[in-house]
């Protein structure tokens, strides 16, 4: 990792600010870190790679939601077992249509809706700000690395007893 110490500096600084941002505003922060990781787990960059985060994790949520809403109408958790597995199948089966292709975004977006018991509420808000916190820190760690050359020329020229 040749830009380690842009990327850290970039990561660091954004996600102290989230963290107090998710405290101020009562937004659970590890949606957020979670949704952040997403970003940067798939493969696509930019606006793209924000979007494409923000669908599959929003797609998961839906299918978990789903699951939940779906299997709370039945008495027998049989029922439940088969929706989960319709469900498991269908977040592999969405991976066709471009925007959905992230599939492990897709679980984590499920995962977090049971973690959360469906709470929609609670759920949304950190889920879509964490994949703008992933593009914030894309942003910033390429401002960094651009800005790098002309802060070690600063210091290039200066002897260590001018220093």
């Amino acid at each position: 990792m040749e830009h380690r110490w842009q990327i850290a500096i970039s990561a660091g600084l954004l996600a102290a600010l989230w963290a107090g941002v998710a405290d101020v505003f009562q937004l659970v922060t590890w949606i957020g870190f979670l949704s952040c990781s997403t970003f940067f787990a798939q493969t696509e960059t930019g606006i793209k790679g924000m979007f494409m985060a923000m669908s599959t994790n929003l797609s998961g949520v839906f299918w978990g939601w789903l699951i939940i809403s779906g299997s709370s109408f039945f008495i027998s958790p049989i029922i439940g077992y088969a929706f989960t597995g319709i469900a498991t199948a269908a977040m592999c089966l969405q991976a066709s249509y471009k925007k959905l292709a992230f599939i492990p975004g897709a679980f984590i977006g499920c995962c977090i809706t049971f973690a959360m018991s469906a709470d929609l509420a609670a759920i949304l808000p950190p889920l879509l700000i964490g994949a703008m916190l992933g593009y914030s820190m894309s942003l910033l760690t390429a401002q960094l690395i651009s800005i790098t050359p002309k802060i070690q020329s600063l210091f290039a020229g200066n002897t260590a007893k001018e220093l």
